[in-house]
C-alpha cells in the first residue's frame, strides 16, 4: 500500500528550473489556433493535446507513432514547467490540455501540489511501472530514468578512484571537481535525496566538500562540466548520463568516461521524465491511452535510442551503448521525496556557499 504523504512546502521553488524546456513551439502539422487573451486552445473532439517541457525533437516522433498505431491525433506545446503549470492553473476548466509532460520529479510533484493534475487508475501502469517511480497517490509515473553519475578523466582517473556522491567531499578531491549550478533542477532533486537518506546536517557537510573541492566556479549546464574536464580543469563531475551519451556520439574517442556510483548509500540517485493526467482534461480516456502506450515495449524502445534514457518499464532492454555503461543498482526511495524535500535542498546549498 502507498502511503500518503502531507505536503505543505512552498510551490514555485523549482518549476522555473527545467532544463529541457522551451520557448512556445508551433509547428506546421501540430498548430494550435490559439487564443492567447483567453488561454484557450480548439481542437477536434477526440484528439489529445499534450503540454511539454521536453523539446519538441524528444516528444514529436512519439506522438507521430502513437497516432500512426490508433488514429488519434495528438497535438501539444512545448514550454518550461513553470509557465506551463501557471498555465495550466490560470485556465482551469477551459483548459485543452489533457496531458502535461515534464522532467525531474520534483517538478511533477510540484505540479501535483498546485492542484492541476488528477489521480489516474491505470492496472497498465501499475504494471509497467515501478512503484518508485511513481506518484504514492497515483498523479504521475515517470516514463524514461536517467542516472545523476560521475563522468571522470580516463587520463587521470580509473575507475577504483572513484566511489560515492558522499567521498567527492573529501579533501582528497580539492581542486579536482567541477559541478553544474545549484540552481538546476537536477542537483537540486540529488541534494534532497541526500536529505532523505543522511538528514540536513550531514547533508549540509557533504555539500560544503564539494564546494571546497571545486576547481572553478559553478557550470550552466553539464555539458560544460564535462568539457571543463575534457580541458584538464578538472578531474571528475556529476551529469545526467544521457548528457555523457550525447558527447559520446559526438566523439567516440573522447577522454572521459561514465562512472556509477554504486557505493553511495541505497545506490545510484536517478531521475525521471514523466507524465500525467491534467485536472480538467476534456479527453481523459484519451489521454490515459497515450500515456499507457507511452509505458509499453514499444515506445520505452524509442525512448532509450533517441535520448540514451534508461526505460522505465524494466522488461525493456537497454540499447548497446547504454548497456555498456554497465549494471547498477538504483536508489528506489520514492522519488516523491525529491520534490517534498526540494525547498529544503535549495535553501541547504545557499548555506553550503553552493551557487
Amino acid at each position: 500500500m502507498k502511503k500518503l504523504l502531507i505536503f505543505s512546502l512552498l510551490s514555485t521553488l523549482v518549476l522555473s528550473a527545467c532544463s529541457e524546456g522551451e520557448k512556445p513551439v508551433q509547428t506546421s502539422d501540430n498548430k494550435f489556433d490559439a487564443d492567447e487573451s483567453a488561454g484557450k486552445v480548439h481542437k477536434l473532439a477526440d484528439e489529445i493535446v499534450v503540454y511539454s517541457s521536453r523539446k519538441e525533437h524528444l516528444i514529436k516522433p512519439f506522438f507521430e507513432e502513437f497516432t500512426a498505431n490508433t488514429g488519434i491525433p495528438v497535438k501539444y506545446i512545448t514550454d518550461k514547467a513553470g509557465p506551463l503549470v501557471t498555465r495550466l492553473k490560470a485556465e482551469g476548466e477551459r483548459t485543452e490540455a489533457d496531458v502535461f509532460m515534464t522532467v525531474d520529479a520534483g517538478n511533477l510533484w510540484l505540479a501535483k501540489k498546485e492542484g492541476v493534475l488528477q489521480p489516474i487508475n491505470s492496472s497498465v501502469l501499475e504494471i509497467n511501472i515501478p512503484e518508485h517511480l511513481q506518484d504514492p497517490e497515483n498523479q504521475w509515473y515517470g516514463l524514461t530514468v536517467r542516472a545523476r553519475a560521475m563522468v571522470y578523466d580516463t587520463n587521470k582517473l580509473s575507475p577504483d578512484d572513484l566511489t560515492s556522491y558522499e567521498d567527492l567531499a573529501h579533501p582528497k578531491w580539492q581542486g579536482r571537481l567541477c559541478l553544474r549550478t545549484s540552481k538546476k533542477v537536477y542537483n537540486q532533486s540529488l541534494v534532497a535525496m541526500l536529505i532523505a537518506r543522511h538528514g540536513e546536517v550531514k547533508t549540509e557537510e557533504i555539500v560544503k566538500g564539494w564546494v571546497a573541492n571545486l576547481a572553478t566556479a559553478p557550470f550552466s549546464n553539464d555539458t560544460k562540466v564535462m568539457k571543463a574536464i575534457e580541458a584538464g580543469q578538472c578531474e571528475v563531475g556529476i551529469v545526467n548520463s544521457y548528457y555523457f551519451g550525447r558527447l559520446q556520439n559526438e566523439n567516440p574517442e573522447i577522454n572521459l568516461s561514465l562512472f556509477l556510483p554504486q557505493e553511495s548509500e541505497n545506490g545510484v540517485h536517478v531521475n525521471i521524465s514523466g507524465a500525467a493526467i491534467t485536472k480538467h482534461a476534456g479527453n481523459p480516456e484519451g489521454a490515459l491511452k497515450l500515456i499507457e502506450w507511452l509505458s509499453s515495449k514499444e515506445a520505452q524502445k524509442m525512448y532509450a535510442g533517441l535520448n540514451m534514457e534508461y526505460p522505465a518499464n524494466q522488461s525493456v532492454e537497454l540499447v548497446e551503448q547504454v548497456k555498456a555503461w554497465g549494471d547498477f543498482k538504483a536508489d528506489e526511495m520514492n522519488l516523491s521525496k525529491a520534490g517534498e524535500l526540494q525547498p529544503a535542498a535549495v535553501q541547504l546549498m545557499d548555506r553550503a556557499g553552493y551557487k
